[in-house]
């Protein structure tokens, strides 16, 4: 029987809008059979994304703000936050996010950090913790049994841009980042526990990691490669 594999690509720092219009192209491709799961691992220029959940909460004046089809509420975007997409099959959207935290969580221990999920609290504290401090915010959204969006893992990004809004809804939230909880353990910036978060949530589901490039990736997406 063939090993279920999970393709990752490293992308580095991809343009918000584009992003999502890549993610949405694999979502098609992986709706119709012909790629299996992939994970995206990338960075954005600085960017306010409003969730589904958003309300009337005030943003920053000025700011660049794009309304997308996620779960949550408002967070933040920037260089130095490692993001994930996991354009993966989810018929349960729960058991995905769960996974998700535990796989950052996880990967978190690996560099010295003790976080945790919060999943007795509700929904509003989706994402994972260090004590009563953010560090990574989740959101997803699936169509026709596959998931987008996914994760960002505060790594060596400033967290001032946090302080302008009320990140995720939560009144009084404080965000923190792995430079701050552990100063020293990401001098490879994001990769340091994009890597290690890959290779956990590969192990979580139980297939094979396969690493693949981004150009073949974004070929893929726009379907060249598939018709080659």
């Amino acid at each position: 029987m063939a090993h279920r594999e999970i393709w990752v690509a490293e992308l580095g720092l991809v343009d918000y809008v584009e992003a999502l219009q890549l993610q949405e192209q694999l979502r098609d491709a992986r709706i119709d059979g012909e790629i299996p799961d992939v994970l995206l691992l990338l960075e954005h220029p600085a960017v306010i994304t409003r969730g589904r959940r958003t309300g009337d909460e005030p943003l920053p004046a000025g700011a660049d703000v794009i309304d997308v089809d996620r779960g949550g509420k408002a967070t933040w975007h920037g260089p130095g936050q490692l993001v994930g997409y996991p354009i993966f099959a989810a018929d349960d959207v729960v058991r995905h996010v769960r996974l998700i935290e535990r796989a950052i969580v996880d990967g978190l221990a690996q560099v010295g950090v003790a976080a945790r999920a919060r999943v007795q609290d509700g929904p509003d504290y989706t994402g994972v913790w260090v004590a009563d401090r953010k560090i990574a915010s989740i959101g997803v959204h699936v169509r026709r049994g596959v998931a987008t969006h996914g994760f960002a893992v505060n790594v060596v990004n400033p967290l001032s841009a946090f302080e302008e809004f009320n990140p995720c809804g939560l009144d009084a939230v404080r965000m923190t980042s792995l430079q701050r909880e552990a100063p020293g353990a990401c001098e490879r910036g994001t990769l340091c526990i994009g890597r290690r978060v890959a290779s956990r949530l590969c192990d979580l589901h139980g297939a094979r990691r396969r690493n693949v490039g981004a150009a073949r990736v974004r070929r893929i997406a726009s379907r060249e490669a598939l018709a080659a």
